[in-house]
C-alpha cells in the first residue's frame, strides 16, 4: 500500500525555517521531520512513498538522492568523479521506495493528491495520505484494520488538539484555583493520518484543498474517524519545532516506534 505525503506547502507560519527549506525538511534531531514520518510508516511495513512536492521541491529531491553521501564516509576522485562509499560505517540504512511528484508551488492539497493518482494502481485498492509535519505513536496497522471493518471510502485519524493558550481554573467565587499550561483538549481534530479506497479520487477536484472532498464523503456517510488517544504532535510554529526537538533529545520520543 502506497503512502502519499503532502510536502508542497510554503509553511509561512514557520518562516524562521521555511525561508530556506520546505517545511517537511525542518530538522528534528539530525533528520528532517519528513524522515521521521516515513520511518513511522516503514516500521509497520509500508515503505512505498509518493511525495507530492511543491515549494523548494529540489531541496527534498537532493536530500534523498544524496542520502548515501550524507550518511556514510566516502572517497571522491575529483578528476573523474569516481566515488567509493564505505557503507559498512553507516549507522542506519533506510529501505524506502520513493516516487517524487512535482505538483507545482501554488497547487492546493486536493489537487496535489489528484496529481499522484497515476502512480497508484486500482489493483492497490487502498492508499494512505498524511501531511509532512506531524508525528504520532499511532499503530498504522490498527488504522488499516479499522478502515476495512468500517467499509467506508475514507478514514481519518482523530486526535485531541493541544490548546495554544494556558487555561485558568476558577471556583464558584471566581477565585483562581490553578493554571494549566496548554492542556490537551477533549475535542477531536483531523490528525492527518488517513486511508482511502481508490474511489476517493473521484471526490477530489482541481483547484481545491482536500477538505471539500472530505466533506463530500461525510455528507454521504462515507468518512470514518479512527480515535487515537495516544501521542500526536503537529509542528506548525518555531516554538513547536523547539518542543519537538526537546522531546527527541530526551530519548523518550513516543513516535520512535522503529528500532
Amino acid at each position: 500500500m502506497k503512502v502519499i505525503i503532502l510536502c508542497g506547502g510554503m509553511g509561512t507560519r514557520l518562516k524562521e525555517e521555511t525561508e530556506y527549506k520546505p517545511k517537511p525538511m525542518v530538522y528534528v534531531g539530525n533528520k528532517p521531520v519528513l524522515w521521521h514520518i516515513m520511518k513511522i510508516y516503514a516500521s509497520y511495513g509500508y515503505n512505498e512513498f509518493i511525495l507530492a512536492l511543491g515549494y523548494k521541491a529540489d531541496y527534498i529531491k537532493d536530500y534523498f538522492l544524496n542520502q548515501k553521501a550524507f550518511t556514510s564516509d566516502f572517497t571522491l576522485n575529483t578528476k573523474d568523479h569516481k566515488t567509493t562509499f564505505y557503507l559498512e560505517n553507516r549507522s542506519e540504512i533506510d529501505n524506502f521506495k520513493i516516487t517524487f511528484v512535482d505538483t507545482d508551488v501554488d497547487t492546493l492539497p486536493g489537487e496535489r493528491i489528484l496529481r499522484c493518482q497515476k502512480y497508484i494502481s486500482k489493483k492497490d485498492k487502498y492508499f494512505m495520505i498524511t501531511y509532512g509535519d506531524g508525528v504520532t505513536d499511532l499503530n498504522i496497522k490498527d488504522l488499516i484494520s479499522f478502515h476495512k471493518k468500517q467499509k467506508t471510502i475514507g478514514t481519518t485519524t482523530g486526535v485531541h488538539p493541544r490548546s495554544k493558550f494556558g487555561m485558568v481554573i476558577v471556583d464558584n467565587n471566581n477565585i483562581i484555583k490553578s493554571f494549566t499550561e496548554k492542556p490537551v483538549l477533549n475535542d477531536w481534530v483531523n490528525g492527518g493520518y488517513m486511508i482511502f479506497d481508490y474511489g476517493f479520487f473521484k471526490y477530489l477536484k482541481a483547484g481545491e484543498t482536500e477538505h471539500p472532498a472530505l466533506k463530500r464523503l461525510a455528507d454521504i456517510k462515507q468518512l470514518s474517524l479512527f480515535k487515537h488517544e495516544g501521542f500526536w504532535f503537529c509542528m506548525d510554529t518555531y516554538k513547536e519545532v523547539e518542543d519537538l526537538n526537546k522531546i527527541w533529545k530526551s530519548g523518550k520520543a513516543p513516535w520512535k516506534v522503529w528500532r
